[in-house]
């Protein structure tokens, strides 16, 4: 039993030295292979094609970060809403149905409640 704990280990190290060794060679092969043309438009603090103006220290305003938050709230509950919709038959099947659709549908209204209250707050529009 012992060697059976420790060739679990083993596995896992293994694993874990083995995905090191791809991705150092990934790091050495794009070094090795990447073109390189320094100086020129590259030294300067945007490579966009948009030519910075005065300072190049810019702040962005911060409904930049409340969009993108709420885009996360979204996406994260996107990601807990399709598995449960495809295992939706197998609840049903084992007598879950109607508690897993309550409990789903509590999970949407508290989001329902964060949305409401941003759009409250103003946070969504954009001037």
């Amino acid at each position: 039993m012992l060697n059976q704990y420790y060739g679990d280990y083993l596995t896992v190290a293994a694993f874990m030295i083995m995905g090191a060794a791809l991705v150092g060679a990934a790091v050495m092969m794009s070094k090795a292979i990447a073109p390189r043309a320094p100086g020129g438009l590259k030294d300067i603090a945007y490579e966009s094609g948009i030519e910075p103006v005065g300072d190049e220290w810019n702040q962005s305003h911060i409904r930049y970060y409340i969009f993108a938050l709420i885009f996360l709230v979204f996406a994260v509950e996107a990601v807990f809403l399709f598995p449960w919709a495809i295992q939706l038959e197998y609840f049903d099947s084992i007598g879950a149905g109607v508690s897993s659709l309550v409990k789903m549908f509590i999970f949407l209204g508290v989001l329902l409640l964060g949305l409401v209250d941003a759009i409250r707050k103003g946070v969504l529009k954009w001037e």
